[in-house]
C-alpha cells in the first residue's frame, strides 16, 4: 500500500488517480498511526517551503518520514515534497527541512538568464546523470512537467536527472530508498506514469 501524507498542502487527487492508474492500493492519510502500515509513501507537496515545513512538524509527520525513511520505506517527495527532503531551504528567509539529503534549495532568481521566466513552468526534457530504479522506463530526452521557483543545489550526491533552463536544474534526486521529483509525475503523461509505477514496484530496503 502507498501512503500518500495529507498535511494540508498540494492537491492530492491527480497524484492518487496516477497511482491508482499504474495498479497501486492508496491510502491518504494525515495519521502518523496509519501512514506507519504503509508499503511506500509519497511527500506532495505545493507553496510555500517554510508553511509546509511548519506544517509537517505541527502534526508531527515530520518524524513519522525520518522514521520510516531510516526504517528503508521507500519515500518519494513531488516538487516542494521533494525539496522538502533536504537539509534548508533559501525561501522566503532560512528554514530546516527533513535533513534526509545533503543540499539546499535557492531561488532560481540570480542564477537563471535574464530572459527566463520565473516560475520555470512547462515541460523539459530530462537529462539522466546516474543511475536509479525511476528511470527504467524513462529515455533521455523524456518529456516532463514542471512548475517551480527554487531548485535543489549542491546534491551532487543524490542527483539522479537534470533539466536544461537556463543551467542544469536539479529534476531527480535519490539516494538509498529517499527518492524525488521536482516535476509533477502525476501531470507528465506516459513517462510520469512509468516513474510513478517505478516506484510503486521498488523493494523496500532492509
Amino acid at each position: 500500500m502507498i501512503g500518500v501524507i495529507d498535511y494540508g498542502v498540494g492537491n492530492l487527487f491527480s497524484l492518487c488517480s496516477s497511482l491508482r492508474c499504474v495498479g497501486a492500493e492508496v491510502q491518504v492519510s494525515a495519521d502518523p498511526a496509519v501512514l506507519e502500515q504503509a508499503d511506500k509513501l509519497v511527500l506532495p507537496g505545493v507553496g510555500a517551503f517554510g508553511d509546509a515545513a511548519e506544517k509537517l512538524r505541527a502534526t508531527g509527520l515530520d518524524q513519522l518520514v525520518i522514521k520510516q525513511a531510516k526504517k528503508g520505506v521507500p519515500v518519494l517527495g513531488i516538487c516542494l515534497g521533494m525539496q522538502l527532503l533536504f537539509e534548508e531551504s533559501l525561501e522566503y528567509g532560512r528554514h530546516k527541512g527533513l535533513g534526509l539529503l545533503a543540499g539546499r534549495v535557492v531561488p532560481m532568481e540570480g542564477a537563471l538568464p535574464a530572459e527566463l521566466k520565473i516560475p520555470h513552468i512547462g515541460w523539459n526534457a530530462l537529462q539522466p546523470v546516474a543511475e536509479s530504479p525511476l528511470l527504467r522506463d524513462v529515455k533521455p530526452g523524456d518529456c516532463v512537467y514542471f512548475v517551480h521557483s527554487y531548485y535543489a543545489d549542491g546534491c551532487a550526491d543524490s542527483l539522479v536527472a537534470t533539466a536544461e533552463y537556463g543551467i542544469p536544474i536539479t529534476a531527480m534526486v535519490q539516494k538509498g530508498n529517499v527518492m524525488g521529483c521536482q516535476f509533477h509525475p502525476e501531470k507528465s503523461g506516459p513517462v510520469g506514469l512509468a516513474i510513478l509505477r517505478a516506484f510503486c514496484e521498488e523493494e523496500e530496503k532492509a
